[in-house]
């Protein structure tokens, strides 16, 4: 519990001093990061199995979420780049302000969640206006270890997004 609090307010204390830097400077410069990037060391990426279609007349989706293993540190309060697909949680107007990254289409929806540590909570000062769960796009923000839950799943990761654009490699 108490390393949970002081995940917690690192991320926040990150977060906060972000405020201080340009949003220009901000989304200049950043770390490429992979989805396997954010799983602990020596394991493997997320099993086919849970990507397959779920039946939706059964249990809500995130009574399938696996177990988180962990999660990674050492990009908290770094600027990052992450690719993956939107699943809105919040939204402002016809925009998106807060969303849950995931790393394949249908993911917390039509799927399984995958363990939190494969999911990251993304918020957005300007609505980002989502084409649907099937457009890929890349993230640029301030990234830190979160511990958050939806209705939908456990979420390990947080980001405050400065840019969304459309997936580019």
């Amino acid at each position: 519990m108490v390393s949970r609090l002081l995940q917690r307010r690192s991320v926040l204390a990150g977060l906060a001093a972000s405020a201080m830097v340009p949003d220009f400077a901000r989304a200049e410069e950043f770390i490429d990061l992979e989805w396997s990037d954010l799983l602990p060391k020596n394991e493997t990426v997320i099993p086919q199995a849970f990507r397959g279609l779920i039946d939706h007349d059964q249990a809500p989706v995130s009574n399938q979420q696996p177990a988180s293993s962990g999660v990674r540190t050492e990009w908290n309060g770094q600027i990052v780049r992450l690719p993956g697909f939107v699943v809105p949680i919040d939204q402002r107007g016809t925009g998106v302000t807060a969303f849950i990254l995931v790393p394949f289409a249908g993911a917390c929806v039509h799927v399984p969640p995958p363990p939190a540590n494969q999911l990251v909570f993304v918020t957005t000062e300007t609505p980002f206006d989502s084409k649907g769960l099937f457009e890929p796009v890349n993230v640029v923000g301030m990234f830190g270890v979160s511990s958050l839950r939806t209705h939908l799943a456990e979420i390990g990761y947080a980001l405050s997004a400065d840019k969304i654009e459309p997936f580019r490699l």
